[in-house]
């Protein structure tokens, strides 16, 4: 071949490479309607990907760019979504015309990765609506009831150890609150959802944990698989490339299984959620072990990751706000004095303060920055702006809700970057359960059937580390907070570090 001919080779190369690009990213153009700039492969997360912006900070600059429009154009990769900014727009989308948008874009492909795709967050239509149906039991007062006695027996070991070991550490008290909160998260799932006893505070290296910790990192080789596996499925079936670490998943599948196992020989019955999957058995439901396996491990993974961030959120701003840390310390000696050091599950399911702080930084701080849904039915969306044409939504397109951008609106949330628990408090608080602008944990029938265990996760462990510790800032505290641009979830830019100092009174009871 002369030089001419590889020379033309070449630029017809790159004039289809162009085109590819263009023809993929005129979505938008053509409908007329303003789009976050994109980039080739990246789409509109580009500045994300070279690491120039944090995951929250580029949703709410896409939230924040053209503040008159209901919705604007982003590409997640090279796909079109209708990023919805409009409040009463979302709530059509996500609960009056649920059955137009059922369902979450599948993350990783079923075959390949099958206990990370078939879970309740991943599956679809009347296979959602099954399973749905089946694990909400899971979740209702009497089964939170006793779940709440595992809880405090794990967060009154986890503070009870890092309270004696602060004690006995000469001079610099910093701990990384994300390394130690997972142990606990951890060893709560554990005996919550698997019916297994560890105590990661004292054998860190335990497989539950160690594994558990691999599962959830989305940081450096798994963030990149995380990307090719939901970008590209047909590259990866190719090379067999999978997000789940094989190791991991033989590991949950050999955890569940022996569960199942012993409870079916021993005639163990537990108020959780195996046991929920266990009775399907023989009736409208009949799970293999890898349909229990995913149920059980996002229940973990949610449990474990996300709802050990929000712990971290919370006792962050407990510590950098030292009001709040005064005031929500005196409701945990007022509930421990009047409990004689021992709290039942209604004494700190109604503490209103502490129930405010997580609230307000589930609101800073959401666990999903962003949501998305995808449209089965054809669908009309109002005009963008006045004057502008209504777009029509067919089966495929998609959706997303910039909710991190939603929560620090100013017009819906004054001082938006103040963290002021007082939001929740008093006759003027936010109904965090009726509200188009407060949205931690979803909308709608999809919303997360887990938040009601996460948020008591939660209160317990900062209940039993507020009764024997003070949370201070220390030099590697991130404040004022910047998130990390290496990770895709929310992160401080240096982590989460705190000085915990045991504290000389409590009121705690004589055999806590």
């Amino acid at each position: 071949m002369d030089h001419l001919s590889v020379l033309l080779a070449f630029a017809v190369g790159c004039l289809g490479i162009y085109y590819f690009f263009w023809y993929s990213f005129g979505h938008f153009r053509k409908l007329g309607l303003a789009y976050m700039k994109p980039m080739p492969i990246v789409g509109s997360m580009w500045k994300v990907t070279i690491r120039r912006t944090s995951v929250a900070d580029m949703l709410r600059e896409t939230y924040n760019k053209y503040p008159d429009m209901k919705y604007i154009g982003f590409y997640d990769c090279n796909d079109p979504v209708f990023m919805v900014r409009d409040p009463e727009l979302i709530k059509s989308i996500a609960v009056k015309s649920f059955d137009s948008f059922p369902n979450h874009r599948p993350v990783v492909d079923p075959e390949m990765d099958p206990i990370f795709a078939k879970n309740l967050f991943s599956l679809q239509d009347d296979k959602w609506r099954s399973m749905r149906t089946l694990l909400s039991p899971a979740f209702t007062s009497s089964k939170m009831k006793f779940m709440f006695k595992l809880m405090s027996k794990c967060a009154a070991k986890f503070a009870d150890h890092i309270a004696l070991e602060q004690k006995d550490k000469p001079g610099n008290k910093e701990v990384d609150m994300k390394m130690i909160l997972t142990k606990y998260t951890n060893d709560v799932i554990a005996t919550c959802a698997f019916g297994i006893d560890v105590d990661t505070m004292k054998n860190p290296e335990n497989e539950f944990y160690h594994l558990g910790k691999k599962a959830t990192s989305f940081e450096g080789t798994a963030a990149l698989k995380f990307f090719l596996v939901r970008t590209f499925p047909g590259f990866c079936r190719l090379f067999n490339i999978t997000f789940m670490d094989k190791r991991v998943k033989d590991f949950f599948m050999s955890v569940v299984g022996s569960t199942v196992a012993t409870r079916d020989e021993k005639g163990i019955t537990r108020p959780d959620m195996i046991q929920l999957m266990m009775d399907s058995r023989g009736k409208n439901e009949d799970l293999d072990l890898v349909e229990m396996t995913s149920q059980a491990f996002v229940f973990f993974f949610g449990g474990f990751d996300s709802s050990s961030s929000l712990m971290c959120f919370a006792g962050h701003e407990i510590a950098v706000n030292p009001e709040v840390h005064e005031r929500v310390q005196a409701e945990v000696d007022e509930v421990l004095k009047e409990s004689h050091g021992d709290p039942t599950y209604e004494a700190i399911n109604s503490m209103e303060y502490l129930s405010a702080v997580l609230y307000e930084a589930l609101r800073m701080y959401p666990v999903a920055p962003m949501l998305d849904r995808v449209c089965v039915k054809e669908f009309e969306l109002p005009p963008a702006s006045p004057g502008m044409k209504p777009v029509t939504l067919y089966p495929g397109s998609r959706v997303g809700f910039p909710i991190f951008g939603l929560q620090r609106d100013p017009k819906f949330f004054p001082d938006p970057d103040k963290f002021d628990p007082e939001r929740f408090l008093g006759e003027d608080r936010i109904n965090t359960a009726n509200s188009n602008v407060y949205l931690p944990f979803g909308l709608g029938p999809r919303m997360c059937i887990g938040n009601r265990f996460a948020l008591l996760e939660s209160k317990v462990v900062l209940f039993h580390l507020l009764a024997r510790c003070n949370l201070k800032p220390c030099s590697k505290t991130s404040n004022p907070m910047e998130f990390s641009r290496k990770a895709l979830s929310m992160m401080p830019m240096n982590g989460f570090w705190l000085d915990l100092e045991p504290r000389e009174k409590t009121f705690l009871s004589t055999s806590s």
